[in-house]
């Protein structure tokens, strides 16, 4: 303690130290120098008196202020926002800071205005918005220092009279509470700057009244204004900026208002707007309905106009007069031509007339000094000859989605250059012709040639673009790329995805490439460099089937951030080895944005849950990767776990979103993500029934979306809430948050449903907009897309970029390149999920529970299951379905793939001929249809085999069994047993010649071939044809299926058939096969089983009195 002030002693070897506050300054004393005391003493002053003047603690849940803070008697700022300060404890010890002038109660739950604040005299500065007042204190008069005070976000409805007598008072905000008129008392105010008034409860705007109001600035936006009445203009020359943004208005005249400068009435219903152009500077009007526009006069101090997203036919004529105008913004409008005079312009720098209607300009420009030229979806076949050699300055032109098949000239000779360094001519019909005209932009650094007709890029072209940054050459028809790209040494990023290569490029020994994306080519190998360089952060190879890779350059690859390539062929394929169905499969992207930064994330699950059912998902964190990533990561288990709770729970999406908001944990305080989810569902219906038994169900927060096409034509299966929409608008006024200017919900989040943020719940939640469609043949694809994408490509432009593109891949990397050649700098994620549906498989219904069977042990309509070792008949049935342990039975034990260790020995007799012809579809492995018996009284078991040999023949035989399957040292094998006649000789044999079960000592004997969830997959579908209709095995080889699915196939020269039925071995225990039940369903599995038990035996006793002689045979499901 010195002089009263707390300092930090150290002791060093040196001397001793002193620390004051501030953990900038301090002072040592040393043991050499031995200074006098006085000097030590005025040191440790000088230390002690420079405090700290500002301190922060928002979002630190005080009741009471900290006993640390009153150390410092000199503080002047102090934000106390997102607290719990008390009023009887908390607000009276802020007196104590005689010189605080700023402080922020904000959000702080106040019901009242507290009055210790009225005796600070220092304050100029006082924020008490996001509270509860509903009125305020005629103490608030004696404030005089007063300068700035916000009052937004409450329940005010009037003012005090004496709030006049704050003389000093400029800035009063008064948005977000309850007034119905504007407050009389402001017109005493004449100090004040300005008023902000938005999101109010004014019906009308008078503008005769706002004559009476001092302030220069008024902010009248999300307040419902019906009716606008017009005053003397010689009375409002006090108005300089108004914002009516967000009121509804369907028409406005504001042209008394002589002297304003600056006008904001975007996002309204307007179709006539009149404003005086005699000051005006700034106007701001998109998102609106306009067809005319009224200056007058001509404005000749205007120099932004804003008019994107209207209804223009024609740029208004007085545009061409303003003699000032920088900044013109007609994009997405109907202008069908754009004059000369406005594209020779001696003013205008920056012209964007993009998503417009104009089929030509003209021939010929004079000189021009715009810099920016935004031209892209419009219908251009050619642009003006001397384009480049007028526009000397110009530097960015975007002509993408249009009809050019040639660009102009970039110079007159080749030694001079053009300024142009960011040209992008995606989606046109450019041929090679164009590309000698690009060697005269010697400045390019950016460059979108993607999806044109380009067959070849000259090498020696390509050469003289030496500050090439950036090269997009995807979707055309090259063969190779040149290698002058090493002409490029400032290139960081290169993408040719979509061609013909088939000779991977020297691209990697560029010093600065961070990006290469060669996918869906035809590489066959790749050559790299001794080291790689060292900022390559991506490598896509996805998408080259011939590709292959030693070990040595996968070992040196897999050291990049991010390398995709494609699975070996021989390696074993997951979505096969559990049934995924035909009927969809999907591709997907990534890409960083402009700062090499991945805040996207997408899941793609081609078979969820090991049932023929799917899950799809696209995740945005807009500048945080921490959300999208940790979304990838859990949101699958979390709905998996929602399904298991109830698989016919229809608001399982809902659960599954506010579920996975807990488990964001702190990373969702502060932070926040956009989703979009889409499940597809196996709903399985009886033959002849109306309906399809795939459904998808889809949900999003924030501004990730899905579209389905059906029929051609793009369906919305999501939304975006914002407070435009009136609903939600009113949900996040109830809970008092305040909207930005740039429509924010307390300045963060442009959505009020997504993922994270939970400090601003419950105004931001992330509940989703749920939407369910059954899935039918008219369904070509749907499609997820992160923010990015939907802000530069509509619905039904997507559908129509990718409808013919056959690969899903190649699908969603042309969604993300066109997205960045249309502007988006942002990363973006895609996924384009193909459809195979068909009136075939939806026919398909869940097949019945098997009959008794004749042989010992009938079996109800409970699924077998043997514990015993010598093959008695004590099976014990399943759990039923509510136990829980079916769900992880049907996961862990597929009836494709069960085997036991035992040899086998196929039966040389074989079913009778059909009677009737099969109706049913073609059963792939994985995938369960409905066979129906001809006549009823019989069972029938499924029974697998397999047996442990070097050679792959039966452990007992010479000679390899035609339907065996030998793979590696494992041999399988797959049987239907068949239930015959009983003639009187074949009584007389064992019973247990054909068991009800498989023999096993430990492993249960997997379950009849019905499936919970059964995926049928049509005969038409065309992934019959690949390894679908096969069992892939994990060395690479196929399994063919035989030509009847009931019968096994038998060799020519089989081995002397054993007496001992179709399987005579002792089953031997698989341990990979085993159920294992966990520990807290024990007892319930216990308790079922002895029940089922008792219920068994008693219906074989029954079944004993009433024996049916059994059918000739079964058609047994495969």
């Amino acid at each position: 303690m010195f002089n009263h002030r707390v300092l930090h002693t150290t002791r060093r070897p040196s001397g001793l130290s002193w620390t004051s506050v501030s953990p900038v300054q301090s002072s040592l004393l040393s043991k050499s120098t031995h200074p006098p005391l006085d000097q030590v003493h005025r040191r440790q002053h000088m230390i002690a008196s420079q405090r700290v003047n500002s301190v922060d603690l928002s979002c630190c849940s005080l009741e009471e202020l900290p006993a640390q803070l009153f150390y410092s008697q000199d503080l002047t700022h102090l934000n106390l926002k997102n607290n719990f300060i008390s009023l009887h404890k908390g607000v009276p010890a802020l007196t104590r800071f005689c010189k605080l002038r700023s402080l922020s109660l904000s959000n702080n739950a106040l019901s009242d205005f507290p009055l210790a604040l009225c005796d600070m005299s220092s304050l100029t500065e006082l924020n008490v918005s996001g509270n509860r007042l509903s009125s305020l204190p005629a103490e608030v008069g004696t404030m005089h220092n007063l300068q700035t005070l916000l009052l937004d976000g409450n329940c005010l409805s009037s003012l005090p009279v004496e709030l006049s007598s704050l003389e000093g008072l400029t800035y009063l905000g008064l948005s977000f509470n309850c007034f119905s008129c504007v407050p009389p008392v402001l017109e005493k105010l004449r100090g004040m700057e300005r008023l902000c008034l938005a999101g109010n409860q004014l019906s009308v705007l008078d503008i005769a009244g706002l004559q009476w109001l001092p302030a220069r600035h008024i902010d009248l936006r999300l307040n419902r204004l019906q009716k606008v009445t017009v005053g003397e203009s010689e009375q409002l020359v006090h108005i300089v900026q108004l914002d009516l943004r967000d009121t509804g208005l369907q028409e406005l005249d504001v042209r008394p208002l002589c002297r304003l400068e600056l006008l904001r009435c975007d996002r309204n219903a307007l179709s006539l707007l009149r404003v005086s152009g005699h000051a005006l500077k700034s106007l701001h009007a998109a998102h609106n309905e306009l067809k005319l526009l009224e200056l007058q006069p001509v404005p000749e101090n205007l120099t932004v106009l804003d008019l994107s997203w209207n209804k223009l036919g024609c740029v208004p004529e007085w545009v061409c007069e303003s003699s000032k105008l920088e900044v013109l913004d007609i994009n997405h409008n109907c202008v069908t031509e754009l004059s000369v005079q406005l594209m020779s312009s001696g003013s205008l720098r920056k012209l964007l007339a993009g998503w417009n209607e104009v089929c030509r300009l003209a021939e010929r420009l004079e000189s021009s000094q715009l810099e920016v030229l935004d031209l892209q979806h419009n219908h251009l076949t050619e642009l003006p000859h001397n384009l480049f050699i007028k526009a000397q300055s110009l530097r960015y032109l975007n002509v993408s989605a249009n009809k050019l098949e040639s660009l102009p000239a970039a110079s007159l000779s080749e030694d001079s250059f053009s300024s142009l360094e960011e040209l992008y001519v995606t989606n046109n019909s450019l041929t090679d012709k164009c590309v000698p005209l690009l060697t005269g932009h010697g400045h390019l650094r950016v460059l979108h040639l993607a999806y044109n007709q380009l067959q070849t890029f000259t090498a020696s072209k390509l050469a003289r673009l030496e500050q090439l940054e950036e090269l997009d050459l995807s979707g055309n028809r090259l063969r190779a790329v040149p290698t002058t790209i090493l002409s490029c040494q400032r290139m960081h990023t290169l993408s040719a995805h979509s061609n013909c290569i088939n000779a991977f490029p020297e691209v990697l020994q560029l010093p600065e490439i961070k990006c290469v994306d060669l996918s869906c080519n035809e590489l066959t190998e790749v050559t790299l460099p001794e080291t790689l360089p060292p900022k390559l952060q991506e490598l896509d190879l996805t998408g080259n089937p011939r590709l292959n890779l030693d070990h040595k350059s996968l070992e040196l690859l897999n050291n990049i951030r991010c390398f995709r390539v494609d699975p070996s062929p021989s390696a074993p394929c997951v979505n096969e080895s559990h049934g995924a169905p035909a009927v969809w499969s999907h591709g997907y992207t990534e890409a960083s944005g402009v700062k090499n930064k991945l805040c996207v994330a997408a899941l793609a699950l081609d078979s969820f849950c090991r049932i023929p059912e799917a899950l799809y998902g696209v995740f945005d964190g807009d500048r945080n990767v921490e959300v999208p990533y940790l979304l990838q990561c859990t949101m699958g288990d979390v709905l998996a776990e929602e399904l298991h709770r109830g698989q016919r729970q229809e608001d399982y999406m809902t659960n599954t979103f506010l579920t996975m908001q807990r488990k964001l944990g702190t990373a969702g305080q502060r932070m926040g993500g956009s989703a979009a989810l889409c499940h597809i569902r196996h709903d399985p219906v009886a033959p002849g029934e109306h309906g399809g038994c795939f459904t998808l169900k889809a949900a999003n927060v924030g501004r990730c979306q899905a579209v389905l096409c059906r029929d051609g034509k793009a369906m919305q299966l999501s939304t975006t809430h914002t407070v435009k929409e009136e609903p939600e608008y009113e949900r996040v006024r109830q809970h008092n948050a305040i909207i930005t200017e740039d429509n924010k919900v307390s300045g963060v989040t442009d959505c009020t449903r997504i993922m994270g943020y939970s400090f601003l719940c419950p105004s931001v939640t992330p509940r989703p907009h749920v939407s369910t469609v059954t899935l039918t043949p008219q369904d070509e694809f749907f499609l997820l897309g992160s923010r990015g994408l939907w802000d530069l490509l509509s619905p039904s432009e997507a559908v129509e970029a990718v409808r013919n593109v056959p690969d899903a891949l190649a699908a969603a990397k042309k969604l993300v390149t066109l997205a960045q050649s249309y502007g988006c700098s942002d990363s973006l994620s895609a996924v384009v999920v193909q459809l195979s549906i068909t009136e075939d498989c939806c026919c398909f219904c869940e097949p019945p529970p098997p009959p008794p069977s004749p042989g010992l042990g009938a079996h109800t309509g409970t699924h077998p299951y043997s514990a015993s070792g010598d093959g008695g008949g004590g099976g014990i049935p399943l759990p039923p379905a509510s136990s829980g342990t079916v769900s992880e039975l049907s996961s862990e034990f597929s009836t494709s793939e069960m085997s036991s260790d035992v040899g086998s020995t196929a039966s040389s007799e074989e079913p009778p001929p059909q009677t009737e012809p099969l109706t049913s579809h073609l059963n792939l492995p994985g995938r369960a249809g409905v066979r129906r018996p001809a006549c009823g009284g019989a069972s029938f078991q499924r029974q697998f085999s397999g047996a442990l040999s070097d050679n792959g023949v039966d452990s007992e035989d010479e000679e390899p069994i035609a339907g065996v399957f030998s793979n590696g040292s494992r041999v399988e094998v797959e049987a239907d047993v068949h239930c015959l006649h009983r003639h009187r000789d074949c009584r007389a044999q064992p019973s247990t010649n054909i068991p009800p079960t498989v023999a096993s000592h430990h492993e249960p004997s997997p379950p009849p071939f019905c499936s919970p969830s059964p995926s049928p997959v049509p005969p038409s579908s065309p992934c019959l044809s690949g390894t679908l209709g096969r069992r892939a095995r994990a060395n690479g080889s196929v399994a063919c299926q035989g030509r009847n699915q009931d019968l096994i196939e038998e060799a020519a020269d089989a081995p002397v058939r054993k007496q001992g039925g179709y399987f005579n071995a002792p089953a031997q225990p698989d341990p990979d096969d085993q159920l294992i039940i966990p520990p807290e369903l024990e007892e319930e599995v216990r308790q079922i089983i002895q029940q089922q038990q008792q219920e068994q035996i008693q219906t074989h006793s029954q079944q004993t009195h009433s024996y049916q002689k059994p059918a000739d045979y079964f058609i047994t499901p495969l």
